[in-house]
């Protein structure tokens, strides 16, 4: 028999060692390679399939178990490798893990036991060299030179780092910190570590590969001979837990990590990031020229074990060996959870002969993949054992319990892991052949669920550490191709399908950025992509019509509900002008065209607001006088209060007046006004206009429309009332064009003697009688407020023949004086909808009742005969009542000075309001606070007001 060839393929990393084994495999009928991952042997058995076929590749990993019938090349893990099989064909990969202090002694094993029938190859380090030419006789190495240079670029922080890079961590915590921070600068990264699931990490390492992110974070897994188009490894930090203590990495460790950077021919750098110290200038020099202190010691453990008890098992795995290459590994995870069974009672009753102890073996060799304690992994293993040593398998209920409670894909990150990590070991018993019933079925339930909450994580991490929109802008920038934007209909813009903000008119709200780089990123690949959507949407607004703008009443520019500009002050206060709010992006052309279109937009406003001030400006036969008049006017926007031009009104002649008023203007008693610019469009426009010319920060707004009073604000910019139609007295404003009408009526009463108000004047103001004593004291009265017994109402009785019953009889409730008498109507005679709110809140005073006959009631028990108010028949009525109603009422007379407004007292023409001086009334000295009597013989006829301007006139009238 053909003695087999032993040869030791080493070198660095990148020298196609893994690549060459695969070759020289399939070279023969069949073979055996193992790999220290089962991502890596995943990763090979792809390849193979690739080049082979599914139906002659198998791969067997601990928790991963594909034989097909007529297999003829087997892929696996190096502890799951077959033994005795008599393959043409065995690789070890990695064989410098025969030092590892956890995992060595397996390596070791395989090292000085496995073989090939035809070729063994040891694929490795040059640090073996020693090792191998002295515990395997006959053994041939092969040289393999590094097909890259590699290169120590020193430190970089991660905001920094260049594109293609894989950053590495030694903790979990660590590694997501580090994808985090890449996810807010760089747009994020892939991320690959030891406890993924293939699935997982495939699917990382994908998005990593085809360009969807320029970044990888990843534990030491990456320097297992996974493949990957890194350019630039930097190291986060230079320890790391080995499974009892914190320790420094070796050179030959930084250097199996760092020799993945360079792919084939293409150079490759190395690094620190973060907390991470600048390497030693040695070690740093030892990496690049792959120079490094050879193994002197391998970590062994006896594999000849001996089954006849517990306490055997565990000498023989004790054994200490006297080879000086070799040492005896530390307690590895296995050895002592057979120690921690062997106390167990339970167990120790049941390991009694060889085939019960190696039973207990082979269950304690289930690996700890949930990593919770040392008691937990004891008592899952005690019920395992239990269930195969009684019936020779795990109960199936108890089995298929434990997988549903993990087969969930909801939660974080971290959950989404830990069960990953449980469903490995129900996978990994699964895998045990004759360990459950139905082997096929539990084989295909248990990967399924491994795969769904693969998938999950898969997500999660992506969802956590990838913005795939700033990933992929990222991209297209970096390999300059033309982006493609879309503006839907309500402004969202997407780049390449990815949602980057809103277009609000001509500005672009880019999208909440994590991090100033992301933010820089988002808005240079939207910029780019909006440019003729700009154009597109500066032509649309350009041919609106008037209806889709509007001003804001803050001096706003809107375009439907987007703002496109605002209002400035111009040279004329008739023609303000515009700024706009286009981005620069855009350019100047764009911003020109808005500009250009709001001005119209404004121009045409004002012209169809203001046509009556325009038309009185624009008035060339105005001269003199009428002419400053009508500056005056202009300048106040068509409002002025007749206090501050008193002087200049009466200087104005009869032609000058009906000049004007031609023109709409009406000289009121309290202010000079056009009546059509007190509509609410031209109010609004007006305070938009004169909150300009008056510089102020913040625009004052107008009061709603329909309102006759509003509420008076002390604090008020000085002049806004005026501005807004509105004249404050007392506590509340009053609309200009109510108060003259108002003063229309007050010239009829008696200003000198007093007089109260009518019904007609509070329903003018819309006020009650408090607030309209409020209102007169504000415009210059006195209002005295006095108490006196109400008028008892009379009813009229109207016999059934010529009324009928219930029909109320207007009722005429009379005050001091004829001024006093109110008229209630019915209250179906009065429409609902029609009366003012403030209006139907006035308390009926001074208002009689509204009675009618009673309707019949049919007699009752427990009706008393007699109310406790009704008077009995022959008793006095003064005797029976035992008080009397009192109503309050007010008399007003002329105090002289009205309320100041603005800083300036704003009183009638002269100060005194036109109205009749005769005293009022008749009666004892001081006046008319007291009852009056009123008798039915004719009413004394009026004489005629000398002060009143149509004086002449009525006494002609009357002369007629």
């Amino acid at each position: 028999m053909q003695q087999s060839r032993i040869t030791a393929v080493l070198g660095p990393t990148n020298t196609g060692k893994t690549h060459y084994a695969i070759e020289r495999m399939l070279a023969y009928r069949t073979g055996v390679i193992g790999l220290p991952l089962r991502l890596l042997a995943r990763e090979v058995y792809d390849r193979i399939v690739a080049a082979k076929g599914p139906s002659v590749v198998a791969l067997v990993t601990g928790e991963e178990r594909i034989v097909p019938p007529r297999v003829q090349y087997w892929v696996c893990t190096v502890e799951a490798m077959p033994e005795g099989m008599g393959c043409d064909f065995l690789a070890i990969d990695e064989i410098q893990l025969c030092a590892d202090a956890e995992r060595g002694h397996v390596f070791t094993d395989r090292l000085l036991h496995a073989r090939g029938l035809h070729e063994t190859l040891f694929l490795g380090a040059g640090t073996m060299r020693s090792a191998i030419a002295a515990m395997v006789p006959g053994v041939q190495f092969m040289e393999r030179p590094r097909m890259s240079q590699l290169t120590y670029s020193g430190s970089k922080k991660i905001n920094r780092m260049p594109a293609r890079a894989a950053i590495v961590g030694f903790s979990v915590e660590n590694v997501y910190a580090i994808a985090e921070l890449l996810r807010r600068t760089k747009g994020g990264a892939a991320v690959v570590m030891g406890a993924l699931s293939p699935r997982t990490r495939n699917a990382q390492v994908e998005m990593y590969q085809n360009g969807d992110v320029d970044y990888l974070v990843a534990t030491d897994a990456i320097g297992m001979g996974l493949n990957l188009d890194i350019d630039h490894v930097a190291f986060s930090a230079l320890s790391k837990f080995d499974g009892q203590r914190m320790r420094h990495l070796f050179p030959e460790e930084l250097a199996q990590i760092a020799g993945r950077a360079g792919r084939h021919t293409a150079n490759g750098t190395f690094g620190v990031t973060g907390e991470a110290q600048p390497l030693d200038e040695g070690v740093a020099q030892a990496i690049m020229d792959h120079q490094f202190q050879p193994v002197k010691k391998l970590s062994w453990r006896n594999s000849d074990l001996q089954f006849g008890s517990i306490k055997r098992l565990i000498q023989t795995l004790e054994v200490r060996t006297q080879e000086p290459w070799l040492t005896r590994a530390r307690e590895s995870d296995d050895l002592r959870a057979l120690k921690t069974l062997a106390d167990d009672g339970y167990v120790a009753a049941r390991a009694t002969d060889g085939p019960s102890v190696k039973l207990l073996w082979d269950v304690c060799r289930i690996p700890d993949f949930r990593g919770i304690s040392t008691g937990e992994h004891a008592a899952l293993l005690t019920r395992i054992f239990s269930d195969l040593h009684q019936t020779g398998h795990v109960d199936e209920s108890w089995f298929a319990l434990q997988i549903a409670r993990i087969d969930r894909s909801d939660g974080d990150i971290d959950t989404l892991s830990k069960r990953l990590s449980f469903i490995r070991t129900w996978t990994y018993v699964a895998q045990r052949k004759g360990w459950v019933r139905d082997e096929a079925h539990w084989r295909e339930q248990t990967r399924a669920v491994e795969d769904r909450l693969s998938d999950a994580l898969h997500g999660a991490l992506t969802q956590r550490f990838v913005d795939r929109r700033t990933s992929i802008l990222l991209r297209r920038l970096k390999q300059k191709e033309s982006l493609v934007a879309e503006v839907n209909e309500n402004g969202e813009v997407t780049v390449e399908g990815e949602f980057v903000g809103k277009l609000e008119g001509f500005r672009f709200r880019m999208d909440k950025a994590g991090s100033p780089d992301e933010a820089k990123t988002l808005r240079q690949a939207s910029v780019a992509a909006l440019a003729p959507h700009f154009h597109l949407r500066a032509d649309k607004f350009y041919n609106a019509p008037d209806t889709e703008i509007d001003f804001t009443e803050q001096g706003g520019l809107m375009w439907g509900d987007q703002a496109v500009g605002k209002l400035v002050t111009g040279a004329d206060i008739l023609k303000p002008g515009v700024s706009v709010f286009v981005d620069d992006e855009a350019g100047p052309e764009i911003a020109q065209k808005v500009e250009r279109r709001l001005q119209h937009f404004i121009d045409r406003k004002i012209a169809a607001g203001f046509e009556p001030l325009i038309g009185l400006r624009n008035d060339e036969t105005l001269e003199g006088i009428a002419k400053g008049f009508a500056y005056r006017l202009i300048e106040g926007f068509g409002i002025v209060p007749r206090g501050e031009v008193a002087k200049e009104v009466k200087d104005l002649d009869q032609d000058a007046r009906g000049t004007l008023r031609k023109h709409g203007i009406r000289f009121g008693q309290f202010t000079i006004f056009m009546p059509l610019l007190l509509k609410p469009a031209p109010t609004r426009l007006r305070l938009v206009l004169w909150s300009l010319a008056q510089n102020l920060a913040e625009f004052p707004e107008a009061p709603p429309p329909g309102l006759v009073t509003v509420p008076s604000d002390k604090d008020a910019v000085n002049g806004y009332y005026a501005m807004a139609g509105y004249r404050a007295a007392g506590e509340r404003a009053i609309r200009i064009d109510m108060l003259e009408r108002l003063a229309d009526m007050l010239r009829d009463q008696d200003s000198r003697g007093g007089f109260e108000a009518t019904a007609d004047m509070l329903s003018i103001t819309g006020m009650t009688l408090e607030q309209f004593a409020d209102l007169m004291t504000g415009l210059g009265y006195k209002a005295e407020k006095g108490e006196r017994e109400k008028a008892r109402p009379v009813t009229n009785v109207v016999p059934e023949a010529d009324a009928d019953v219930g029909d109320p009889i207007p009722v005429m409730d009379r005050g001091e004086g004829n001024a006093g008498a109110v008229t209630r109507m019915p209250e179906a005679d009065v429409p609902a909808d029609d009366t003012p709110e403030e209006v139907a809140n006035i308390p009926d005073e001074g208002l009689a009742p509204i009675t009618a006959e009673p309707a019949e009631v049919p007699a009752d028990d427990s009706i008393p005969e007699m109310s406790e108010t009704e008077v009995p028949v022959g008793a006095s009525a003064d005797e029976a009542v035992s008080s009397t109603d009192i109503e309050i009422f007010y008399t007003f007379t002329w105090g002289g000075r009205a309320q100041r407004q603005g800083g300036r007292p704003q009183n009638q023409r002269g100060g005194k309001p036109q109205g009749k001086g005769r005293p009022r009334g008749k009666g004892g000295k001081g006046g008319g606070n007291k009852p009056q009597t009123f008798q039915s013989k004719p009413r004394k006829e009026k004489a005629i007001d000398p002060d009143n301007p149509f004086a002449a006139a009525l006494a002609g009238l009357k002369r007629d």
